[in-house]
């Protein structure tokens, strides 16, 4: 029997290394999903089509490959496009595919089920958007995407397949190219190493670009003796090194450790204002003068530099390190200063936050090398101004950039998903968990290692405390929260509910984890 279109389209996905897709089948996918069947791809079944791009998100943080989904025409689009939207802010590779309605139809308005007036033009406000109107476009489009997906900075792409094309007889695509790391160009490398190698007191800032570049980095740093300041997205690298400075740049601890420098290496951030001015009060030292390496051309023109190298983060810092001489300094003594005075900052920003950060120390310590994927919840603020955890890569959430609420759960299970073995924690709020306490059952489906740890403060607490602050009535900040304990047993989750305190935690998490739990941390 010839391949249909969506077959020959599962197949180009395989052929690209694509071996998890999160969806909910639908009438518009059907052929996608007859071409999953002996594919070897495993399928995994959220209960939205949000959580199953959450779900491709945190697969993708975690695997280092783009996350893929499957969603129907319409309705299944417009739920997927906050997800979508986190994933963009982060700069994480997600495809997703859907269908679309038959191409006779598009922009007629007819009223066909799942119509809108211009489904791809509402999606290419976002990203990348691609249609195959013929079976022979497969194998082009899925290069185009591939190619958006895994070259310049990553972020979402979508793919729309027209319902009367799925199952048109399709051939066999072929595999793509590998794909090279970019590197700088010589010219550009060289002059970076001689204004670093002449530095005295310099300084790396280091985002989610760099998040795999753990070794080379730790190698620059060492042989420039510089602190490395880590934004939210890199937090986990260099852990309790004496280079580290696991802080936000928004603490004014870190901003006098930048200001004193005489050169910033700035690897792998977009110098968003979510990380480098959260409370929006301006006073950013000036970094115009700063090395910067990105994918990104149109990154690198959004800022003033001293010099931008278009490159692949860790391919550019192993060439660095292996080109600047070691040398000694005070770079060891101004790291740890800023880290203490950073610890010490969180306590005049909100008197709660000492205790949040003993409550993330202790969930660290009870479970090495974990994988933290936060939601916007009170310890996941204070553990994005300050927190040293101790895997690379092992702590993300959705609490900077975009600020999806709901993003936890699905992205806790894509991550256990592409690091199977790996205990996975999903920490949450009570408010947080009520966006999409669905996707729980997905993780008792698949048998996975998630702790969900509920932060269960009856309500949008950070948010009543800015309308205090503000000095007006706080309203809407008060939804009542679940009842866990029942919850959980609906969702056939072993349960215990816990005091807000370091020494229950570890109590609780003591315990390996086989299969999904809840764990209710009760705050007054």
């Amino acid at each position: 029997m010839p391949l249909s279109t969506g077959q020959a389209l599962v197949l180009g996905l395989k052929q690209r290394g694509v071996d998890t897709v999160f969806g909910i089948p639908g009438v518009h996918t059907i052929e996608l999903y007859r071409g999953l069947a002996g594919s070897g791809i495993r399928h995994v079944t959220p209960r939205h089509e949000q959580g199953a791009v959450f779900m491709a998100d945190g697969y993708a943080r975690v695997s280092g490959k783009p996350g893929v989904a499957f969603v129907i025409t319409g309705p299944g689009l417009t739920n997927a496009l906050t997800a979508m939207a986190q994933a963009r802010a982060d700069s994480v590779p997600i495809l997703v595919i859907s269908g679309v309605n038959r191409r006779a139809s598009l922009g007629s308005g007819y009223g066909l089920l799942h119509e809108l007036p211009d489904q791809a033009g509402m999606v290419r406000t976002l990203c990348p958007s691609f249609q195959i109107t013929a079976p022979e476009m497969v194998e082009p489009v899925l290069d185009r995407a591939f190619a958006a997906l895994t070259s310049g900075r990553p972020g979402p792409v979508h793919i729309e397949v027209p319902t009367d094309v799925m199952p048109l007889p399709a051939t066999v695509p072929r595999p793509a190219p590998p794909r090279r790391p970019l590197s700088p160009e010589p010219e550009t490398l060289a002059l970076a190493i001689t204004r670093l190698s002449a530095a005295k007191a310099p300084v790396i800032l280091v985002g989610g670009g760099a998040r795999r570049a753990e070794a080379p980095l730790r190698a620059l740093a060492e042989a420039l003796d510089a602190p490395v300041v880590q934004t939210t997205n890199a937090r986990g690298l260099m852990h309790d090194h004496a280079l580290t400075v696991p802080a936000s740049p928004s603490l004014d601890a870190t901003r006098a450790l930048i200001a004193g420098a005489d050169l910033v290496l700035a690897v792998g951030t977009e110098l968003g204002p979510t990380d480098y001015d959260m409370y929006v009060r301006g006073g950013l030292p000036d970094l115009s003068t700063m090395i910067r390496i990105d994918l990104c051309p149109d990154q690198l023109a959004r800022h003033a530099a001293g010099m931008t190298l278009a490159a692949d983060a860790a391919t550019t810092l192993a060439e660095l390190a292996t080109a600047i001489p070691p040398r000694k300094g005070n770079g060891a003594e101004r790291a740890a200063a800023t880290r203490a005075a950073a610890r010490a900052e969180l306590a005049g920003l909100n008197p709660d936050m000492p205790h949040q950060l003993a409550m993330l120390e202790a969930l660290r310590d009870a479970m090495p090398c974990a994988i933290v994927v936060g939601d916007s919840t009170q310890p996941v603020y204070a553990g994005n101004l300050y927190y040293d955890h101790d895997r690379a890569g092992g702590w993300f959430n959705a609490a900077t950039g975009y600020g999806a609420l709901g993003f936890g759960p699905g992205a806790a299970i894509g991550a256990a998903l592409a690091a199977p073995g790996t205990p996975v924690v999903c920490l949450i709020g009570d408010g947080g968990l009520q966006f999409s306490p669905g996707e729980l059952r997905a993780a008792v489906d698949e048998k996975l290692p998630v702790t969900f740890l509920v932060w269960n403060n009856a309500g949008f607490r950070e948010i009543a405390e800015a309308m205090t602050g503000a000095g007006m009535e706080v309203i809407g900040c008060s939804p009542s929260p679940l009842r866990m304990e029942p919850f959980a047993a609906a969702c056939d989750l072993p349960f215990q509910s816990i005091a807000n305190t370091p020494t229950e935690l570890a109590k609780a998490l003591q315990h390996p984890c086989t299969g999904p739990r809840l764990i209710e941390i009760r705050v007054a």
